[in-house]
This record gives C-alpha cells, sequence and structure tokens, in this order.
C-alpha cells in the first residue's frame, strides 16, 4: 500500500500589532540568514582547494 501525505491550508489574519511583530521578526530572521551565508561563502572562497580544512571548520549556530 503507497503511503499517502495530507496537506493543510490555513489563511491568517493579524492584527496591525501582529503585522508589524511578523515583519520584524522576518527581516530579522533574513538577516540572520544572510550573514551567515555570507561567511561560508568566505570560508569556501579561502579554503576551496584545501578540502579537508574546509570540512574541519565549525560553523556557528544563530
Amino acid at each position: 500500500m503507497a503511503k499517502q501525505n495530507k496537506a493543510y491550508k490555513f489563511r491568517l489574519y493579524p492584527t496591525e500589532e501582529q503585522t508589524i511583530l511578523l515583519h520584524k521578526t522576518f527581516g530579522c530572521v533574513r538577516f540572520v540568514y544572510n550573514k551567515m551565508l555570507a561567511e561560508r561563502k568566505e570560508f569556501y572562497e579561502m579554503l576551496k582547494h584545501d578540502k579537508e580544512a574546509l570540512k574541519k571548520i565549525k560553523h556557528p549556530t544563530p
């Protein structure tokens, strides 16, 4: 028997205060993601010829 996945859709109607908070939260998340991505790209460019050193780098957890 094949496994069947289910999906649900929800629509949110936040208040003005909640909308502002959501915009701020997603803005912070986007900033942190982009900063970490830039750091990873920078490390890759420095160590792209040394795969072993690249594997040993511990990236920070946000």
